[in-house]
C-alpha cells in the first residue's frame, strides 16, 4: 500500500501549434540579440584601443550575458524554467558553489604565486673575489 501526501505534478508538452512555434522564434531571436552583442563587445576590444579598466569591464558584461544566455539555454531547452523551484535548486545551487570554487582556487593560487615571488625570494649569490695575493718576490 503506497500513500502520497502531495499528488505527482507533472507538466504535458504538447508538440506543434502556433504557440510552440512562437516559442522558438522567441527564444532564436533573445539568443540571437546577445551574442550579436557579446561579438559586437569582443570586436570592440579587439579593434579600439581601451583602457584597462574598461576592457576589465566589457569583459565583465561579456561574462554576464554568457551565463544569462546559459541559463536561458538550460530554461528553454532542458525545460527546467517549466519544473518545481526546488529541482532548479537543486541543479543550479551545486553548479554555482562549483563556478565560486573554482575562483575561490585561481584567485588563491594567484595570490600564492605573487607572495611566494615577492617574499621567498633568495638574495643573489654574492661572489667574492679573493683579493689578488701580493707577489712574495718583487
Amino acid at each position: 500500500m503506497q500513500h502520497s501526501d502531495s499528488p505527482e505534478i507533472t507538466f504535458h508538452h504538447e508538440a506543434g501549434g502556433e504557440e510552440v512555434i512562437k516559442k522558438i522564434i522567441k527564444t532564436t531571436v533573445i539568443l540571437s540579440v546577445i551574442t550579436i552583442i557579446e561579438l559586437g563587445l569582443g570586436l570592440t576590444m579587439y579593434a579600439i584601443p581601451l583602457a584597462a579598466g574598461l576592457k576589465l569591464f566589457i569583459k565583465g558584461v561579456i561574462v554576464i550575458l554568457s551565463l544569462a544566455k546559459a541559463f536561458y539555454i538550460v530554461g528553454i531547452f532542458m525545460h527546467l524554467g517549466e519544473e518545481l523551484k526546488n529541482l532548479i535548486m537543486t541543479i543550479v545551487v551545486p553548479l554555482l558553489l562549483f563556478v565560486w570554487f573554482i575562483a575561490a582556487f585561481l584567485w588563491e593560487g594567484d595570490s600564492w604565486k605573487n607572495l611566494r615571488n615577492t617574499r621567498g625570494k633568495s638574495q643573489p649569490a654574492v661572489i667574492q673575489q679573493a683579493a689578488p695575493a701580493e707577489e712574495a718576490h718583487h
